[in-house]
C-alpha cells in the first residue's frame, strides 16, 4: 500500500492543507482503497467527510454520496469547491432544468464527487446516469437512518441496497454514522447488504467539549449570563413554543438571536438558518428540526434549555460545538418537568407499542445522565459501551470540589418510606409522602397515615437530588415504562437493617442548582495557546470581507483553527502560508496574496493592514459597475451576488442579501407574496416578468415548497441599479 499511502498523504496536503489524519481516518481512507467495504463510526466532528472525500479524489470516475440533509450537501459541496475540488448535489431544492445540468456535466466526468438524497436515488434521469457512469464508490452519511432503531430513521434508506445492486459493477460501499449501538450498528451492515465491512470505531470521547447539568429553577438566569458573549452558539428547546418564548426573551435582553423550527415558514426559516452559518448572528434558538448536517466549524457553545429524550440525540445535538478542534461547552440546563414534556411527546407519538417502550428506557437513561454526581464523559463512553476509561477533568462533576457529608438517617428515611409505599407510585408520590404534601391522592390512597409521612422537610429539589442520588447507587429502581413506578431493592437492606453508613456529595446550594462558584474549571473554554486578539480580528475581518463576496459561509474560507495558527505562525511567503494547518494549494492561490498582506504588514509594524478599502472615487466606481458582466443563462439572486457583492464590499464596505433585494423588488412591483396550500412566497408580477423574471416551484426533501425566481440578463441589470443606488452616497 505504500504508493497510495503515499498518495493519500499528498492529497491531504496539497487539497485539504492537513500534515496528519485523526484518529481512524487513515485506516478507513486505506481499507476503501483496497476495495473494501467500511462502516465507521466517529462522533461529530471527527472528520467522517474526509474519509470518502480523499478516496473519491483518488480514485476514478465519480463517487456517490448518499445524504438525507440538503444543508450538509450544499455546505459541503461549497466547501469542495473553496478547495478547487469539483463537486456537485442533486436534491429536491434543484429544479428540473439545474438537474439536467448537473447530470449533463457528470456525463462529461465534470465532477468527483455528486452528492444526492436517498429519495432521488430512483429518479429516471439518475438511474440512466448511473447506468453508464464509472461509479468506484458509493458513501452512506448519517447511516443509523436506515434503522428504525437509530434516532432518525428514514425510510428511503431502505432502497439503498437495491440501488447499490443494480449498479452494472458493484461499488465498494462505505458507511458512516456518529451515533450507533451494537443493535443500530448491527442494522446497518444487514440493510446496506455491507460485504466483510472493515469497521471502525474511533470512540466517542471527544476531548475538546466540556460538559455540565445545570438543576435551575429559573433557566433563562442561566441562559442570559452564559449568552452575554459574541460566541457562536446553538439553543436547543423541546417545543416550538418554547423557542419563540426564548428568542423573544434574549432579543428584549439586547441579545442578538435567531429561532428555527418547523412552523416557521419556509423563507424565514432558511433566513435564520443562513444568518446563523453567515455569522450575521452569534445566536440560534432552534428545536431538534435545526443542526443535523449543519457544518458550521466554529459553534463554541451548544446550550440545551431542556432535556432531550435519548442520549443518542443529545450526543449528536451537543457534537455541534467544537467541529474544528477548538474548546467548547455543552450546557444542559434541568428541570424535573422537562421528564413530563418527553414522556408527553412520548405517549402522543404515532410509533407502536414496541417502539414508546424503548422510548421510555432511553428517556430514563438520559434522566440518569442529569442526575449523576460521577463522571459525565464517562457517562457517555459507558452508553456508548466505548471501552475507553478516560481521564476527563473537563465536565463540572470532575472539576466541581464538593464535600462528601453524612447521609445515613435520611437514606434510611427515603428508603423506609419507598419500601411501606410498595412499589405502587412514583418518584413525585414518594416526594409528597415524605414532605407531608396534603393531597387529595395521598389522603385517598391513605398514605399519610404510613409513620413516614411528613418524616422529611427538605426542599423538593433537594429531595429529589437525594432520591436520584439513591437510584444511581441501586438503592432504589425504576419499573415500567408509560408509568414508571418507584421501589426498592435487595441492596437498600445494607442501609435498613444491616447498619451500612452511606455519604453523599453535598448539594451546590439549598435549590439544587449548580451556580459554577464550587467549580475550579479554568480556562477550559479557551483555546490552548494565546494570539494577538487585534490580529486575530483583522484576519476574521478579512474572511469575511471574502465570504460576503462569494456568498458562502465564512468558516468555508478558513477555519477559526486556521485563523489561530496563522496569528501563531505568521508566515509571510507562500510556502510559510502552506506550512498553515488547512491551507491547501488552491486556497493559496485564491487567499494567500490578501492574507499575506495582513500578515506581513502586521510582522514587520505591528499594525494589520485593511484590504478591500472601501473606494471613495466616483469615477473607479463607475467603471465598476459599467464593467459588470451578467449571466447569459438566468441564474438566482444568489448566484448573482456571488459576484456582484464584490462591488458593495468596495464601496460600502460590506455585501448585501438576497432577502434584502427580493424586499426591494417588492417595494418597487417587480414581485409580490404569494400564499398557497402548500406553499408562501415571492412570485414575479406582470411588470417582474415583463423584465425577465420567472418562478420555479422547488420542494424540500421534508415535504415544504418555495418559489424559486430566476433572473435573466435585463433583468440583472435592474438588480445591479439597486447595488448602484446603495453606493450612491458616495
Amino acid at each position: 500500500m505504500g504508493k497510495s499511502d503515499n498518495k493519500i498523504f499528498k492529497i491531504l496536503k496539497k487539497s485539504f492543507g492537513y500534515d496528519t489524519f485523526r484518529q481512524g481516518q487513515e485506516d478507513v481512507i486505506t481499507a476503501i482503497l483496497q476495495a473494501q467495504d467500511a462502516l465507521a463510526i466517529m462522533p461529530t466532528g471527527a472528520g467522517k467527510s474526509l474519509c470518502f472525500q480523499v478516496p473519491a479524489l483518488i480514485l476514478d470516475g465519480v463517487t456517490i454520496v448518499i445524504s438525507p440533509l440538503i444543508s450538509l450537501m450544499q455546505d459541503q459541496v461549497q466547501a469542495l469547491r473553496q478547495m478547487g475540488i469539483a463537486a456537485a448535489y442533486i436534491n429536491s431544492t434543484l429544479t428540473s432544468a439545474q438537474t439536467q445540468k448537473v447530470i449533463s456535466n457528470a456525463n462529461k466526468g465534470e465532477y468527483k464527487i455528486i452528492y444526492v438524497a436517498p429519495e432521488r436515488l430512483d429518479a429516471p434521469s439518475f438511474f440512466d446516469f448511473t447506468r453508464y457512469a464509472d461509479i468506484p464508490m458509493v458513501a452512506i452519511d448519517e447511516a443509523h437512518c436506515v434503522s428504525q432503531w437509530g434516532q432518525d430513521f428514514r425510510p428511503s434508506y431502505l432502497n439503498i441496497a437495491n440501488f447499490i445492486n443494480s449498479l452494472p459493477i458493484r461499488p465498494v460501499v462505505a458507511a458512516f454514522t456518529a451515533t450507533a449501538t451494537d443493535v443500530v450498528k448491527d442494522d446497518i451492515i444487514k440493510l446496506l447488504q455491507l460485504k466483510s465491512p472493515f469497521l471502525c470505531s474511533t470512540g466517542f470521547n471527544r476531548a475538546n467539549l466540556y460538559f455540565e447539568v445545570r438543576h435551575s429553577s429559573d433557566k433563562f438566569s442561566q441562559l442570559t449570563k452564559y449568552t452575554q458573549t459574541n460566541k457562536s452558539g446553538i439553543i436547543y428547546c423541546a417545543t416550538r413554543k418554547e423557542v419563540d418564548n426564548v428568542t423573544e426573551k434574549l432579543i428584549k435582553s439586547g441579545i442578538k438571536a435567531e429561532r428555527y423550527h418547523a412552523g416557521m415558514e419556509t423563507d424565514d426559516r432558511l433566513n435564520s438558518q443562513n444568518n446563523f452559518i453567515h455569522d450575521k448572528s452569534p445566536i440560534i434558538v432552534a428545536t431538534n428540526a435545526f443542526g443535523m448536517g449543519i457544518d458550521k466549524s466554529n459553534v463554541a457553545f451548544v446550550i440545551h434549555y431542556n432535556m432531550p429524550k435519548n442520549m443518542e440525540s443529545y450526543y449528536q445535538e451537543a457534537g455541534r460545538a467544537g467541529r474544528d478542534g477548538s474548546p467548547a461547552d455543552c450546557l444542559l440546563l434541568y428541570s424535573p418537568q422537562d421528564t413530563m414534556i418527553n414522556r408527553y411527546l412520548i405517549e402522543n407519538s404515532e410509533s407502536n407499542d414496541e417502539k414508546k417502550a424503548k422510548d421510555y428506557k432511553l428517556l430514563r437513561k438520559m434522566e440518569e445522565y442529569c442526575n449523576t454526581t460521577d463522571c459525565l464523559r464517562q457517562f457517555i463512553l459507558d452508553y456508548f459501551q466505548d471501552s475507553e476509561k478516560c481521564e476527563c477533568n473537563n465536565c463540572i462533576n470532575c472539576l466541581t470540589e464538593r464535600t462528601m457529608v453524612d447521609f445515613t438517617i435520611d437514606a434510611q428515611k427515603i428508603l423506609s418510606c419507598a419500601k411501606r409505599m410498595n412499589g405502587r407510585f412514583g418518584i413525585t408520590m414518594l416526594i409528597d409522602v415524605l414532605r407531608g404534601a396534603k393531597s387529595q391522592r395521598i389522603t385517598k390512597t391513605k398514605m399519610d397515615k404510613l409513620p413516614t409521612y411528613g418524616i422529611l422537610k427538605k426542599e423538593t429539589t433537594e429531595l429529589r437530588a437525594d432520591i436520584n442520588y439513591l437510584l444511581q447507587l441501586k438503592y432504589l429502581q425504576i419499573l415500567g415504562d408509560e408509568y414508571p413506578l418507584i421501589s426498592v431493592t435487595a441492596k437498600a437492606n445494607e442501609i435498613l437493617f444491616n447498619k451500612k453508613k452511606l455519604q453523599i456529595p453535598e448539594h451546590a446550594n439549598k435549590n439544587g442548582e449548580n451556580d459554577g462558584k464550587s467549580s475550579k474549571k479554568a480556562s477550559k473554554t479557551k483555546p490552548q495557546y494565546s494570539v494577538d486578539e487585534n490580529l486575530l480580528n483583522d484576519l476574521k475581518k478579512l474572511r469575511l470581507q471574502i465570504a460576503q463576496i462569494q456568498q458562502v459561509p465564512a468558516f468555508t474560507v478558513f477555519s477559526d483553527v486556521t485563523l489561530y495558527d496563522m496569528c501563531r505562525k505568521l508566515p509571510t511567503t507562500d510556502a510559510e502560508f502552506l506550512g498553515v494547518s488547512g491551507v491547501g494549494d488552491v486556497k493559496l492561490k485564491r487567499y494567500g496574496e490578501k492574507f499575506l498582506e495582513v500578515l506581513t504588514s502586521y510582522k514587520n509594524s505591528g499594525v494589520a493592514t485593511q484590504p478591500y478599502e472601501q473606494l471613495t472615487n466616483k469615477k473607479e466606481i463607475a467603471n465598476l459597475f459599467a464593467n459588470f458582466e451578467f449571466s447569459a443563462e438566468p441564474v438566482s439572486i444568489s448566484v448573482f451576488l456571488q459576484s456582484a457583492n464584490i462591488l458593495l464590499v468596495q464601496t460600502i464596505g460590506k455585501g448585501t442579501t438576497a432577502l434584502k433585494l427580493s424586499q426591494l423588488l417588492e417595494q418597487d412591483g417587480f414581485l409580490e407574496m404569494k400564499e398557497m396550500p402548500t406553499w408562501r412566497g415571492r412570485v414575479p408580477t406582470k411588470k417582474g416578468q415583463n423584465i425577465g423574471i420567472t418562478s420555479v416551484l422547488v420542494e424540500n426533501a421534508d415535504g415544504n415548497s418555495y418559489m424559486q425566481n430566476l433572473y435573466s440578463s435585463n433583468a440583472q441589470a435592474v438588480l445591479l441599479k439597486y447595488l448602484q443606488e446603495m453606493s450612491s452616497h458616495l
